[in-house]
């Protein structure tokens, strides 16, 4: 959904998605098609190994499954500058952001919604 609310931005954007799961890679491709997307394209597979032979990104987005494997590997293809955005819902997903923030620099900004009722 990330990547159909981004190629609805603006007509001049691509975007890839890259998806473990068949039929999951499905539901994305007609999810896209459903809101009038056509460009989305869902490379059926793993990252990081999916990611090889793959256009060079301006910025990624990691949905989940976020793994130093996986950072170790984006940040071995990744060009200088390019944005990276990850779902870090644990602690540990966290502090292996911020490890590589300390590791390689950039900015970190962490945002958390929170609503309590009575």
């Amino acid at each position: 959904s990330i990547g159909i609310e981004w190629l609805l931005s603006h007509s001049s954007l691509r975007a890839i998605g890259f998806e473990g799961h068949p039929e999951r890679a499905a539901r994305a491709r007609e999810n896209a098609l459903r809101l009038g997307v056509d460009r989305l394209v869902i490379a059926e597979g793993r990252a990081p190994e999916v990611l090889q032979g793959q256009p060079l990104p301006d910025a990624v987005f990691i949905g989940g499954g976020l793994s130093q494997t996986l950072l170790d590997q984006l940040y071995a293809l990744l060009k200088p500058g390019t944005r990276l955005v990850a779902h870090a819902v644990t602690l540990e997903s966290e502090a292996m952001l911020a490890m590589a923030h300390a590791a390689k620099g950039g900015s970190l900004l962490r945002v958390e919604l929170a609503e309590s009722q009575p």
